[in-house]
């Protein structure tokens, strides 16, 4: 007879032997990383316990993997808590004769594309390539300075809602073809990835989760975080070239002019490196961190707390950076500045300059739409409250979407 522990898990004895799911397992510095990609679950575990994955994963019992653990480590580990933990990470299909639930794994974005179809986008050329690209731009530029792109070339045209319809369309196509670059090079490193709308603070993005790509080497996770930057510049580095190929009298050299500026302007948001960009994922590879922003955000808070405390009563919680080895913990305070002069000039850049931009280009646009004016203003109203109107419901709608998402997910997880 078998008794089932009260979170459903069958009670484990020495003589217990589990099957493991399909689990990747890959060491990074001191510890090693473990996990299933079919769930996009992972988790950093030291030796001992990637060492015991490991032999439980040979069909040893979990007595007989407990004492070959204690001959190597001189410990006694409880591999009986260890498996309920595996359990609840959903990397055990079977706990003895029981098989254990499995969580529906999570969709990904064009399913169809497998990852043969595309490896060619982590072939050692491909970086090769677009260096030789941006490199021919840097020199037509050099010679021909006069094609550098200014905010006026936005301004192609004297209709402002043909500007405004067309550097959204060019925008969100330049934006899904950024997004496209991650979700291809994750792709080829077998990572399923899914593309959805997202927030950072006052900003709409489109995101890519690549949960998965911590089990593959580094030049392929390097190369999967900077391949929309690096689409980025390939697309405005050919758009130069065609440029200076042009005549700038034309319609067709300011859209091209137009179209380059959309192609850069992304790419100084990559530093607000505070709000998880590209560059962050790089900054957090290289500095060997498992969570900096939430680490750096945990640490900030205890500042703050700590600070606002009177004199006397400093005490109270732990700085929770001392939990970190030494390499984390200096990255994670450094960061946890970076995170908050960054957010904080963000947000006041939104209220005195975004807010009331926004809020008088909307209301200049309702009142376009009133009797007395000619179809030519009405249109043009209509186009700015739908393209400026439009992203900011958008926000609001994605915002709340993905916190109540959040919510449901911590519930879960607690109940």
């Amino acid at each position: 007879m078998t008794d089932t522990a009260a979170e459903g898990v069958p009670r484990i004895e020495p003589s217990t032997r589990v099957l493991l799911h399909d689990l990747g397992v890959r060491r990074d510095r001191d510890e090693w990383i473990v996990g299933r990609m079919a769930t996009r679950t992972f988790v950093a575990l030291p030796a001992a316990g990637a060492r015991a994955v490991e032999l439980l994963g040979e069909g040893l019992s979990v007595g007989r993997t407990a004492e070959i653990l204690c001959a190597e480590t001189g410990e006694e580990l409880d591999i009986p808590d260890f498996v309920r933990d595996l359990a609840a990470l959903g990397f055990v299909a079977r706990i003895g004769d029981h098989p254990v639930p499995d969580p529906e794994p999570p969709r990904a974005s064009l399913p169809r594309l497998r990852p043969h179809h595309v490896r060619y986008a982590l072939h050692p050329a491909l970086p090769v390539l677009v260096g030789a690209l941006l490199l021919a731009a840097v020199a037509v530029l050099l010679h021909r300075p006069d094609l550098l792109p200014g905010y006026r070339d936005l301004l192609w045209s004297p209709h402002g809602s043909l500007v405004l319809l067309t550097g959204a369309a060019a925008g969100w196509t330049l934006l899904l073809a950024h997004e496209l670059a991650h979700l291809v090079t994750a792709r080829a490193a077998g990572v399923p990835g899914k593309m959805r709308l997202g927030t950072r603070l006052q900003f709409l993005v489109m995101q890519t989760d690549i949960s998965g790509i911590e089990l593959a080497p580094r030049r392929h996770r390097l190369t999967a975080y900077l391949a929309g930057i690096a689409l980025n510049l390939s697309v405005a580095s050919a758009l130069l070239l065609v440029l200076a190929a042009t005549d700038t009298a034309t319609t067709t050299h300011r859209i091209l002019a137009a179209a380059l500026l959309l192609a850069l302007l992304p790419l100084p948001f990559q530093f607000m490196v505070f709000t998880r960009t590209d560059l962050y994922f790089v900054l957090q590879d290289l500095t060997g961190c498992r969570n900096l922003y939430g680490d750096g955000l945990a640490y900030a808070r205890y500042v703050f707390r700590r600070t606002m405390r009177p004199p006397g009563r400093r005490g109270g919680a732990a700085d929770p950076s001392t939990r970190l080895p030494p390499h984390e913990r200096r990255a994670v305070r450094l960061y946890s500045a970076v995170l908050v002069a960054g957010t904080v000039v963000c947000l006041a850049f939104m209220a005195a300059v975004t807010l009331p931009a926004d809020i008088t280009l909307l209301v200049r646009a309702a009142r376009g739409l009133g009797p007395g004016h000619g179809l030519a203003r009405i249109a043009d109203s209509a186009a700015v409250l739908v393209t400026l109107g439009g992203v900011n419901v958008l926000w609001l709608v994605t915002r709340w979407r993905n916190r109540r998402s959040r919510r449901a997910g911590r519930s879960a997880a607690t109940g």
